[in-house]
């Protein structure tokens, strides 16, 4: 039986692992469809090189430094290229298919359409060798400082998807907006070329995400696996729903490409917790992601004039924040959640506090990485 539990958990985490990886045509897809036709190619070889690159050094390096022995709980510093073998292989591997994702978020968000492809070969070596790696071991090696100040990230609302979208901001603050984007005191909006192909690489997304957070239990639990994947669905039902009504109050009828984005931030917001909440608490938490995507791009766009294409930046950022922090530590079922018995802010207070030193850290690691 024991033999028999073991296969079940190594097909369950390479199942997921297969799915994580076809996330990536879901990101292709979107980036290609919410910007210009005539830079498809660009976008779809950005994608290809991510996963590629990315996971190649991620092999030599960026494993070692996430989750090797730790100095300081700041970075590991053994087992690069799985030197001295490796306790798990399927878990190495599902980590690589998320080492690329933080480069992805970056790749649409902040440098799509004005920025040449070696430049961004460095943006992959640099996100995959150093970013997302010393983050990883921070909260997720068992040995990092923010794992000891209780910090909660299920599947990685703020690790990947707050560390992609940091980064992506950073780059496109550096590298400025588009020729034309912003004219004479006017924001002129860049359409992007095909929205059934931005649907589709949602679509795509949607699926995908089922093995990122299902399969993030490394285990097929009957319990804890469904729940999860209950979780992440309406999560993304109720953010694509609440974002349709939400921007035909705000605009008077109901923005395509937004409500196409509800559906992520949604997924973004219930990653961090998915494990860790009903599905009460996931519609609420989709529902509310919904207003912060919307205003969250209108704010980036209009008042800080940082040109995000696709909307990356308020997707996996902002509602990162919403999902790795406040929601977490407001909709906890395990006694810990402000609104489930948790008696106190605790764990909420320790969810913010542990955020803002993240990102203090996470910004210096930029700086001196860019």
């Amino acid at each position: 039986m024991d033999e028999v539990l073991l296969s079940v958990n190594l097909i369950w985490v390479m199942l997921g692992t297969i799915l994580v990886f076809f996330m990536h045509a879901g990101f292709a897809m979107v980036e290609a469809g919410f910007t210009r036709s005539k830079n498809a190619v660009n976008i779809i070889m950005k994608n290809f090189l991510t996963i590629s690159l990315g996971g190649i050094v991620y092999f030599l390096c960026g494993y070692a430094i996430m989750f090797g022995d730790s100095v300081g709980g700041i970075f590991g510093t053994s087992g690069f290229a799985l030197k001295g073998g490796v306790d798990d292989l399927s878990f190495f591997i599902f980590q690589t298919m998320f080492a690329a994702t933080g480069a992805t978020i970056l790749s649409g968000g902040a440098v799509a359409e004005r920025t040449n492809i070696f430049a961004y070969v460095g943006v992959i070596i640099l996100m995959s060798l150093v970013v997302y790696p010393v983050v990883g071991h921070w909260v997720w090696s068992g040995q990092g400082w923010l794992t000891d100040l209780g910090f909660v990230d299920f599947a990685g609302s703020t690790v990947v998807h707050l560390t992609g979208a940091v980064a992506a901001f950073v780059a496109a603050v550096m590298v400025g907006p588009r020729l034309g984007k912003y004219e004479n005191g006017r924001v002129n909006v860049i359409t992007g070329h095909s929205i059934p192909l931005g649907a589709l690489g949602v679509f795509l997304l949607w699926f995908g995400w089922f093995g990122f957070n299902g399969a993030s239990t490394l285990a097929a639990d009957p319990e804890l696996v469904p729940s999860v994947i209950a979780n992440t669905f309406f999560a993304a039902a109720a953010g694509v729903v609440a974002t349709a009504f939400y921007t035909k109050f705000r605009y008077g009828h109901i923005d395509g490409s937004l409500t196409l984005n509800g559906a992520l931030a949604g997924l973004v917001g219930i990653t961090a917790g998915a494990a860790n909440v009903s599905i009460f608490g996931s519609l609420i938490i989709g529902l509310i992601a919904a207003p912060l995507l919307v205003e969250g791009v209108r704010f980036l766009e209009w008042k800080l004039k940082v040109d995000d294409p696709v909307g990356a930046i308020a997707v996996h950022g902002i509602c990162g924040v919403w999902g790795g922090t406040l929601a977490v530590g407001l909709f906890d079922i395990g006694g810990q959640g402000l609104f489930y018995g948790g008696g106190g802010f605790g764990l909420l207070g320790i969810q913010q506090s542990a955020l803002l030193q993240l990102l203090r850290g996470l910004v210096y690691l930029l700086q001196q990485v860019y």
